[in-house]
């Protein structure tokens, strides 16, 4: 080799004896970091250990205010600093925390039908109030939510609407009102509610209750476990001497860590809530099998037999899918324990697995975004959360096709039956609990409107021929079914019918009823949110005047909290400066 090249040789290699004794001490200098984080990690683990539950850090739910600058915001229950990781003039920290792994059902959008093709429409009801809830926990955070997280029926039910109860034989009363449509002048909107009976709390029956609370690792932020925990204290301290409960817990593995104890016995059921403590994976399906056991075992043919399942919905081993889910729960139903779901969290909410169980387990879901909502899931509306007074409810309306020449169901688009299923007992429809209220609403096309109708050729072999009542003067008859309770927590094979006919009206919203005119403002709210192609006409200002108009003397401050989400989303939704959101 040339003596020339020797020192050109001679630098190469020692520059890689350099990077080599560089590689090595970033090796040790990791290492110690990696052993100085467990270590930080086990004094936490202990700290935690140590440290009473009641005293969490502060929940993703608590006020987010936002004053003309950036705000700080929760992801996975971490607070970040939103001037941390920004950019100047990046904008994102408006819409955060993202939601990529929030699953949510799609919903297509029920559009307008004409009556020549389709004189019926038919659905069960829905006493879910979650999408309301989850709704405001995001624009509270300052984004907009979802269309597919947004369910309008849910949103209208959320409210109460002073509705009379039953006075006769059935465990419901139904009420209809009729007005021109907010949003539409052509158009009417029709209201058709039902109120069931009003119990109190010494008149219920007695419960035997299982507890199934996730302990997984996804439930380790604020907004999680310890918010789980606070929550079924409220419901702990409203239980009775009569009433029974047992807590199961699951993560990598389901355990029974309260065997079944009287009402009565609180100190026992609130230390056993006070152990919780997060991690692990999340065996979902095995949780509910030794729930569901649990409860059988001590099941009370007298009384209300339920399980209340508390999760983030992200079940990772065993049964996950929404299908086998459904498949173990359908199962689980027929020995008479029905099933109630409270989701809690963010970032990782599985709305769309935890609604499937609680609409093929016979039971209610609801989202718990605070305290505030916990109690009214659990102490305002203790009656309508645990007893059902009718099962199957379905309801079915016939149009009128001479007074009547489209319409469609807002909302409810995933609670549609066929025709036919209205009169086939065996067909699972939605529960309704004591003191529940359910409100639907069909916008109306009258004839002579000029909103454009899809529909199908005339039939070459049938032409259809109006019978006498069609000049009554009726919009439209509304049928229901449902199987009466026949003992507590027992219900009727056989349903029952009842039938009420609705006449025309063509007075203005704003004449309307004061119930009538707040679930059309949040009806129209909704439609907004979702960005309907059904209501070119909906806006915020509109669905703000009317509810303001509506707000009514709101002893609990929910018709309030609801003004105010509106100017939330109305500002979020014009790209405007941000605003201060609050909560009660």
């Amino acid at each position: 080799m040339p003596s020339v090249l020797r020192p050109r040789y001679l630098l190469v290699l020692l520059a890689l004896v350099v990077g080599l004794a560089a590689c090595a001490d970033r090796k040790t200098t990791r290492d110690t970091e990696e052993a100085e984080v467990d270590a930080i990690e086990e004094v936490a683990q202990d700290r935690d250990a140590n440290e009473a539950p009641s005293a969490p850090p502060p929940p993703a739910t608590e006020p987010l205010h936002i004053r003309g600058g950036r705000a700080d915001y929760y992801v996975d229950g971490v607070r970040v600093q939103a001037g941390s990781a920004t950019r100047q003039g990046d904008e994102s920290w408006r819409y955060a925390p993202p939601v990529d792994r929030e699953g949510y059902a799609p919903l297509d959008e029920i559009g307008f039908r004409r009556v020549a093709d389709a004189p019926l429409s038919t659905f069960s009801i829905d006493v879910d109030r979650a999408s309301y809830a989850n709704t405001r926990r995001m624009l509270t955070d300052g984004y907009l939510p979802p269309s597919a997280a947004v369910r309008i029926e849910e949103f209208v039910n959320y409210f109460e609407y002073g509705y009379a109860g039953p006075e006769g034989e059935h465990p419901f009363a139904v009420h209809t009102e009729v007005a021109e449509s907010p949003w539409n002048a052509e158009h009417r909107l029709v209201r058709i509610a039902l109120q069931g009976e009003r119990l109190d709390t010494e008149s219920l029956p007695p419960s035997n209750l299982v507890f199934l609370l996730d302990v997984s690792g996804s439930m380790n932020s604020p907004d999680k476990l310890p918010l789980l925990a606070n929550a079924f204290r409220l419901l702990t301290n409203e239980l009775r001497p009569q009433d029974r409960v047992a807590i199961v817990v699951y993560a990598g593995a389901a355990g029974l860590v309260l065997e079944p104890t009287p009402g009565d016995e609180k100190q026992t059921i609130l230390a056993a809530l006070n152990r919780l403590r997060a991690g692990g994976s999340t065996a979902g399906g095995a949780g509910i099998q030794l729930a569901y056991a649990t409860a059988r075992r001590t099941f009370n043919p007298n009384g209300n037999n339920r399980v209340i399942l508390a999760t983030d919905g992200d079940f990772n081993v065993g049964a996950s899918s929404d299908a086998a889910m459904q498949e173990l729960i359908e199962e689980e139903r027929e020995s008479g324990i029905f099933l109630s779901v409270l989701g809690f969290g963010t970032g990782n909410l599985q709305d769309s697995k935890m609604e499937t169980l609680a609409d093929h387990g016979n039971g209610n879901y609801s989202y718990i975004d605070s305290m505030r909502e916990a109690h009214k899931v659990f102490v305002r509306e203790f009656g309508g959360t645990l007893v059902a007074i009718a099962k199957d409810v379905k309801v079915q309306v016939e149009f009128n096709p001479a007074a009547v020449a489209g319409y469609r169901l807002i909302g409810y688009e995933n609670r549609m039956l066929r025709d036919e299923e209205f009169n086939d007992d065996t067909r699972d429809a939605g529960e309704l609990g004591a003191g529940h209220r359910v409100t639907a609403l069909y916008e109306i096309v009258p004839h002579g409107a000029t909103t454009a109708l899809a529909g199908i050729d005339s039939l070459r072999y049938q032409t259809t021929t109006l019978s006498p009542e069609a000049g009554s003067g009726e919009l439209l008859t509304v049928k229901l079914r449902y199987k009466p309770a026949t003992g507590p927590g027992q219900f009727a094979d056989e349903s029952v019918l009842l039938s009420q006919a609705v006449a025309d009206a063509e007075g203005s919203a704003e004449q309307a009823s004061e119930s009538f005119r707040w679930a059309a403002a949040v009806a129209e709210f909704a439609l907004v949110l979702r960005q309907s192609e059904y209501a070119e006409g909906a806006s915020y200002d509109e669905a703000l005047a009317l509810a303001r108009s509506a707000r009514g003397q709101d002893r609990d401050g929910d018709r309030a909290e609801f003004i105010q989400l509106v100017e939330i989303a109305r500002s979020l939704d014009q790209r405007g400066e941000p605003v201060q959101a609050l909560r009660d």
